[in-house]
């Protein structure tokens, strides 16, 4: 008699499996790599394109100069000049008195700009307004209108003879000079908050719609008024908005150019080294100095971001010593 005995066969785990999980993990890491790479790729064709290559520009023509040897008799030709450019910038108290229009505008500018905006946000959040959408509608209709355009209406309005604004004020005996030596510079603000307010609005109303119901329910019910609310509750909820849109304002007040321009034509108080980018305008397209012009430019960029991370460091700090206090 034969006896046949059955051996079960018991599968040992292969070890082939934790690698072929972890090339796997690898691919994976690759195609979402490789997408990540094909969604930037635009930004950073861009990012080269109209930043990085406009600055290095920049920076080269502000180490060359134009010079004529041959006591000016001879061809032109370009040579380097080093630091002279910046030199001639820094020491230039046409550009220093730029900087110092500049500081006193933004110190106008951004202060109402964050407090009207906030403040039209919190209305609309409130919903004490009625036709909210019509309203957030004539807000931004302002911003739409392209920048040029908007000076020119206001130099319209602002201009002696023509204005019904200031013969309307005559009538009541009043006489304001918009275009004088004391409110040239509010005049631009105005132009500024006029065109830029119903954006910012439109910003912070979208950031208060984030705001959880449940807070703002919790608040009420603890006896906070309206006010209250707005202030304290639904104000530092929505703080990065605000950070963004001073840090916004603050980089296109450094950059005014269009307003002062145009208002330029009709009073002799704004000149044509008014602020830093109408000096650069004038070195470039007046003096036909691109090596100052650009040394112009680098230095009004380092001051940009200079500033912007500023605000950048201040807020985190700040938000750190909130965070540590609670």
């Amino acid at each position: 008699m034969t006896t046949t005995t059955t051996t079960d066969t018991v599968a040992l785990p292969s070890r082939a499996t934790p690698r072929s999980s972890a090339a796997q993990r690898r691919g994976a890491r690759r195609r979402r790599l490789g997408a990540c790479g094909v969604l930037m790729t635009p930004f950073f064709v861009l990012l080269v394109t109209v930043f990085l290559i406009p600055v290095g520009t920049a920076v080269w023509l502000s180490f060359f100069g134009a010079d004529q040897p041959g006591l000016g008799f001879g061809p032109e030709r370009t040579v380097f000049v080093g630091l002279r450019s910046y030199a001639a910038v820094l020491t230039d108290p046409t550009f220093l008195g730029g900087l110092g229009t500049v500081a006193a505008y933004c110190l106008c500018y951004i202060p109402l700009m964050v407090v009207c905006a906030l403040g039209l946000a919190l209305l609309l959040d409130s919903g004490v307004v009625r036709l909210r959408s019509w309203a957030q509608l004539g807000l931004f209709l302002p911003h739409a209108v392209p920048g040029i355009i908007a000076a020119i209406i206001w130099l319209y309005l602002y201009t002696p003879g023509i204005s019904p604004v200031i013969e309307l004020l005559a009538r009541g005996n009043i006489t304001v000079d918009f275009l004088g030596v004391h409110t040239v510079l509010p005049s631009i603000v105005n132009i500024a908050v006029w065109s830029n307010l119903g954006y910012n609005t439109i910003i912070f109303y979208a950031a208060l719609q984030a705001v959880p119901r449940e807070v703002i329910e919790a608040s009420v019910v603890d006896g906070a008024g309206p006010v209250r609310t707005a202030l304290q509750v639904k104000t530092p909820l929505v703080r990065s908005s605000i950070v963004m849109v001073a840090m916004f304002t603050l980089i296109w007040g450094l950059q005014l150019f269009t307003e002062p321009m145009l208002l330029g034509q009709q009073t002799p108080m704004i000149n044509s080294r008014f602020t830093p980018s109408m000096y650069i305008y004038d070195a470039a397209f007046n003096r036909n100095n691109y090596s100052l012009a650009a040394a112009a430019s680098v230095i009004l960029l380092v001051c940009t971001i200079a500033l912007s991370y500023g605000v950048t460091r201040w807020t985190n700090r700040s938000d750190g010593t909130e965070e540590a206090a609670r």
